[in-house]
């Protein structure tokens, strides 16, 4: 390194120490450039600066001109927007204390009260570390909150020939064809993987089935994947448990007659020719407005199990999974009657009408997260839908959202072990 040694250290010894330090200030001037990026690339989404150069999307422009992909474009402009309203995270990210890259799983987490406290306990931390650390937590959770394994997200990644990446790309198209929605990743490759699960064509009983296994103490679930567990959360049961069969727990005791008959077969919950009716008042396809879906339908029920609902043909609808994944994680409600339902979203407008995709995901965030916390689906669904009159919340932060919830919810009854 010509130029590039310090006096008084010798031979070989300056090198490293003047290719540390010119590392470091690299990583520091890295840092402050993301930091920039991330607000001039959030500016321009902003201002359509797409539109007036002629670009058909913010992504191709982003592509187009800067290289970026558009995963990376939505990180980017992800983390920026959550910087706004944390300026402690904002101002070691400029400064180089935090690289991007350990920005970036800080503020999946990190919300306004706790920024600090991950800032804390990120200091030392390795990227993987953070990764690692931050999976199974949510919005608000801080570093001492216990995991919730069900809330951990899973990445698939394959190599695959050109020939399987187009293959691939168009039956994502046809399932979103189908659906005539917007499928994300996760409902499209779940829809997907019922196609390959699909069993008997009997509609008095599902057309393919997976395995729960439900904890009576803690009512914590798991999910059978080819011989492992996955815990999974409460609004999978509660989708399960709208077209279930329940199989006798089977315990080994030794002191039992060897003899005695045991009743191993299956009980389905929703009688099958009740189901096979509901099925043909449906005409054999979902029943949320203009979806084309006609093949692997669940039932669902109207007023939940957990709600009181009676399998009664009144209160049982087919639905598609996507679908029916979506009024049980609340981006979807269900009002009225079988012969009279009505379909609204998580912001309280009407199916199909004009949304607010902001509002809908911090309001769909909001009521998964209560019910992660055990309070009942009703009562949440009830708490929200007066809450969403009150003005001053219609543009809140999940935060605000969840302690004006939080403020009208009673404590839900506790699990003993």
């Amino acid at each position: 390194m010509v130029g590039m040694r310090n006096v008084g250290v010798e031979g070989s010894d300056a090198d490293w120490v003047l290719a540390h330090e010119a590392l470091s200030r690299l990583a520091r001037q890295r840092a402050a450039a993301d930091a920039e990026e991330g607000r001039c690339l959030l500016a321009a989404q902003r201002a359509a600066a797409h539109v007036h150069l002629g670009f058909g999307s913010f992504f191709e422009y982003a592509e187009r001109l800067f290289g970026f992909r558009p995963r990376s474009t939505h990180e980017k402009l992800r983390v920026a927007e959550a910087l706004e309203r944390l300026p402690a995270l904002a101002s070691a990210l400029e400064e180089g204390r935090l690289n991007w890259s350990a920005t970036r799983e800080l503020t999946r987490v990190a919300v306004p009260e706790t920024e600090s406290s991950w800032l804390q306990f990120a200091a030392g931390k390795s990227l993987r570390q953070l990764e690692d650390l931050v999976a199974g937590k949510r919005p608000g959770d801080t570093p001492a909150d216990a995991p919730d394994p069900s809330a951990h997200r899973h990445v698939l990644r394959f190599e695959v020939t050109a020939e399987t990446f187009a293959l691939l790309r168009e039956a994502l198209a046809e399932l979103r064809r189908r659906s005539d929605s917007s499928l994300n990743d996760d409902a499209a490759l779940r829809e997907m993987a019922r196609c390959v699960l699909v069993g008997s064509r009997n509609e008095g009983r599902s057309s393919y089935q997976i395995a729960l296994t439900l904890c009576p103490q803690c009512a914590s679930a798991h999910q059978t994947a080819n011989g492992q567990l996955v815990p999974v959360g409460p609004e999978v049961v509660a989708k399960a448990q709208c077209d279930a069969q329940h199989l006798p727990a089977l315990e080994h005791d030794a002191r039992a007659d060897s003899s005695a008959h045991v009743d191993t077969r299956a009980k389905q919950e929703v009688p099958p020719a009740l189901r096979r009716a509901v099925m043909q008042r449906d005409h054999h396809r979902c029943r949320v407005p203009a979806c084309k879906n006609a093949i692997f339908l669940d039932v669902h029920h109207l007023r939940l199990r957990t709600e009181g609902g009676k399998h009664e043909a009144d209160n049982l609808i087919a639905v598609c999974s996507a679908h029916h994944s979506a009024l049980h994680h609340g981006q979807l409600r269900s009002e009225g009657t079988a012969d009279a339902v009505r379909f609204v979203h998580a912001d309280g407008s009407a199916y199909g009408q004009p949304r607010q995709p902001r509002v809908i995901e911090v309001q769909t965030k909001v009521f998964s997260g209560l019910c992660q916390l055990g309070f009942r689906e009703r009562d949440v669904r009830t708490v929200m839908a007066g809450l969403r009159q009150r003005p001053e919340l219609r543009e809140a932060a999940p935060e605000q959202w969840v302690r004006a919830a939080l403020r009208q919810l009673h404590p839900p009854a506790p699990s003993y072990r």
